[in-house]
């Protein structure tokens, strides 16, 4: 038994990551655990330039791209005033929105994955999450939630690339297999059931 966890939430955008985190968040407070949320990008200076590139008010090559979340992921871990490692040492367990698994898929899927992973190798050595939680769904069930929750579509938000980062994800999965905890849901289901097997997957690890 853990005192406090660290928990990382995957998926394909559109797959509901944003509402599990909200509702593990309440399980694991029920729990008696003092909880810190946090995401990827960040609202750092290297995450609000990503989130600039996403929403196309700047351009950049994908090797940029994945090179930013390297330097934007170390900043998130090491960052003295909120980093996770810093709220893991308060004693919060903190659930993270994307970690480094959404590198390994999306920018694998324009480039070497094996180059993505090494150029991540710092922040899995720095902390590995005690569960990996990926939220599978079709890519078709993606692109129809985003195109009603949002007023533009960001980059990587197309059918094309969304079902080259699923693909991607599982080829990630397979070949860490022996070092991550990974506990992979549909996400195409009620959120509540999506919501209660995640729960169910945190609580062996309590």
């Amino acid at each position: 038994m853990k005192n406090n966890l660290f928990i990382a939430f995957e998926g394909i955008d559109g797959s509901g990551k944003s509402t599990q985190v909200n509702r593990l968040k309440e399980h694991l407070e029920r729990s008696g655990h003092r909880v810190y949320c946090t995401f990827e990008p960040t609202d750092a200076p290297i995450g609000q330039m990503i989130r600039s590139i996403f929403n196309h008010k700047m351009e950049a090559d994908h090797r940029t791209i994945a090179g930013l979340f390297v330097a934007d992921r170390l900043d998130h871990l090491l960052n003295k005033t909120n980093g996770i490692l810093q709220k893991m040492e308060e004693g919060y367990t903190v659930i993270t929105d994307r970690y480094y698994f959404s590198s390994y898929a999306y920018h694998g899927a324009h480039m070497s994955m094996e180059w993505v992973i090494a150029a991540n190798a710092q922040s899995a050595e720095l902390l590995r999450p005690d569960l990996n939680i990926y939220i599978d769904v079709h890519p078709e069930v993606s692109m129809s939630r985003l195109t009603k929750s949002r007023d533009a579509i960001e980059l990587y938000e197309n059918m094309e690339n969304l079902n080259a980062v699923r693909k991607k994800y599982f080829e990630a999965f397979e070949l860490l297999k022996s070092q991550e905890n990974i506990f992979i849901t549909d996400g195409n289901r009620d959120a509540k059931e999506v919501a209660e097997d995640i729960s169910d997957a945190v609580n062996q690890l309590l």
